[in-house]
């Protein structure tokens, strides 16, 4: 009976334990088929959307303001100012004029100049009427000595007198000519002191003041600046020799001033200088681009920050640069060019993990990319920074505790 007993019991317990050995193998079955279904854990690292949007390429220089056209008048005779008869600002028209020199040294200079030309004049006449009493003595002579009346050396005197009587009437005569370019240059001089506008414009600059003496004889000094229509007004920037292959004659372009830094004015290159300029071992180029300004808000010397529009492209696929310089951590690196140009590599995020993909890329703004890929679209998700700690591949997300090792769904 015992026996018995113990058999049963046994035969029981059995039974008991692989009940609970089934009872924990189904509960790990069903906690190993709901763990998937949890949310993963978090990738590491950051992205961003691909996006659909414009993307405009452009090139930033500074420059200054200044008129299309700049005259800067001169004096070209020294004297003492005796009268400045415009101000800055003042709006001027071409042969009006501008300031007075005294003219009083300088009249005085054509009386003398006149005085010379008449003298010269009167030589001439002198000279003239000597060589005709000459010309008529030698005849006279000739006439005598065909006939033996006087003697040959006689008559070669008389050809010898007339013959300086000639030279001197033809001395007198250059004297003639040189006193009237004297004294027209002396009447040049004088009309020189009235100094007159060669353009219609505006006064810009006024260097001089009423009193002032002006000493041209070395070099022509600057009495004013003028500005021939600042309605119409050019910016010269100076372009970095990395970006000058890039700007066209034509190209649109817009420019803000400190005066106004919230209202951008619009222009267009005008010109593409090929002289260089270096300034602390940066060398730049000057492009002209011309802007109206009917408002006359815009004023010469005023320092510009121009913005050229290279490229622009609406309605594109774009990710940020961050994007194209991606790579997982421990990957390595691709090189900055691939081969086939303008591809690169995107990394897509799709169920927790990454999916390299080549794109073809197009304009940059420096901050995102245009990209041409079929299978990419607006609003995925693509890596752009790997978060500190991260590995080079998403971690495999951990199962539930007490559950199964990760692997293929078990059949029980």
């Amino acid at each position: 009976m015992n026996g018995l007993a113990r058999n049963s019991w046994t035969g029981n317990g059995r039974w008991i334990a692989w009940g609970v050995a089934l009872a924990a193998a189904m509960a790990g079955t069903v906690a190993f088929v709901a763990w998937p279904r949890r949310a993963p854990t978090a990738p590491p690292f950051t992205s961003a959307p691909i996006e659909r949007g414009a993307v405009v390429a452009r090139v930033t220089a500074s420059g200054t303001l200044s008129a299309r056209r700049t005259v800067l008048v001169s004096s070209q005779v020294s004297g003492r100012l005796a009268a400045v008869l415009v101000d800055f600002n003042a709006p001027v028209r071409r042969g009006q004029v501008l300031a007075r020199i005294d003219p009083q040294p300088f009249a005085a200079a054509v009386a003398q100049a006149e005085a010379n030309a008449a003298a010269a004049e009167a030589t001439v006449e002198k000279a003239r009427a000597k060589a005709a009493e000459l010309e008529r003595q030698v005849g006279r002579d000739r006439a005598l000595a065909a006939r033996q009346l006087v003697a040959t050396a006689e008559l070669e005197t008389a050809e010898s007198e007339l013959a300086m009587a000639r030279a001197e009437l033809s001395g007198a005569q250059a004297s003639v000519a040189q006193a009237a370019a004297a004294l027209a240059q002396a009447r040049f001089n004088l009309s020189m002191t009235s100094i007159r506008s060669p353009i219609d414009g505006l006064v810009v600059s006024r260097d001089v003041d009423e009193g002032q003496t002006v000493a041209a004889s070395l070099q022509a000094p600057t009495l004013f600046t003028l500005a021939e229509d600042l309605r119409s007004m050019q910016v010269k920037a100076h372009v970095s020799e990395s970006d000058v292959g890039r700007i066209a004659v034509g190209m649109p372009a817009s420019f803000t001033v400190s005066a106004f830094p919230k209202q951008p004015f619009d222009g267009s290159v005008r010109q593409v200088r090929t002289s260089a300029q270096t300034t602390e071992n940066v060398v730049t180029y000057d492009v002209i681009v011309d802007a109206e300004n009917p408002a006359l808000r815009l004023k010469p010397g005023m320092t510009a920050t121009v913005t050229f529009t290279i490229a622009e492209r609406r309605d594109v696929l774009r990710v940020p640069n961050a994007a194209l310089r991606f790579r997982p951590p421990g990957a390595t690196p691709a090189p900055a060019s691939p081969p086939g140009g303008d591809r690169k590599l995107v990394h897509v995020v799709a169920a927790g993990a990454l999916r390299p993909i080549p794109v073809e890329v197009g304009v940059t703004d420096g901050t995102y990319t245009e990209i041409t890929a079929p299978a990419l679209a607006a609003g995925m998700l693509v890596a752009t920074q790997a978060a500190p700690g991260g590995t080079s591949k998403v971690s495999a997300p951990r199962p539930p505790a007490g559950g199964p090792p990760p692997g293929p769904p078990r059949v029980f």
